[in-house]
C-alpha cells in the first residue's frame, strides 16, 4: 500500500494528508489522530480512535507516545491543527502531519464518526 503525502504550499513545512489516505493509515495501525478542535466540537462528532487536544490547551510535550505511529492532527477545516504543527515544530516536537480540510474533509469522503 502507497501512501501520498503532500508539503503544505509556500513555506509550510506541514504535510497533509488526505481523508482516505488517514483512514488506511488508522486502520491498519500505523497512525494516532490527534483532534485539536475544542471538548464540545469533539463530542459532537469525531475521527473513530481519535483522542481530543484542545487547541486551546495544546501542548506538545503532552502528545501521547505514538508507539511508532505517525502522530496525525485534525481540526474542522485544517487552520487550528496548522496552528498546532506550528507550535510542534517551535518546541522540536516530532510531529508535522495533519489532515488536509480537517473532520469536514473526513465527513465529506463518507468516513465513519465516532460520537
Amino acid at each position: 500500500m502507497v501512501f501520498e503525502f503532500e508539503k503544505g504550499t509556500g513555506n509550510s513545512p506541514h504535510i497533509e494528508i488526505s481523508a482516505t489516505e488517514l483512514d488506511a493509515r488508522v486502520r491498519s495501525g500505523k497512525a494516532l489522530v490527534v483532534d485539536v478542535r475544542e471538548r464540545d466540537e469533539f463530542a459532537a462528532g469525531h475521527i473513530p480512535g481519535a483522542i481530543n487536544m484542545p487547541l486551546s490547551s495544546f501542548q506538545p510535550s503532552g502528545l501521547p507516545d505514538a508507539k511508532g505511529k505517525t502522530v496525525v492532527l485534525n481540526c474542522l477545516g485544517g487552520k487550528r491543527s496548522g496552528m498546532a504543527l506550528d507550535k510542534c515544530s517551535a518546541a522540536l516536537a516530532a510531529v508535522d502531519t495533519h489532515l488536509a480540510g480537517g473532520f469536514g474533509a473526513w465527513q465529506s469522503a463518507g468516513l465513519p464518526v465516532e460520537r
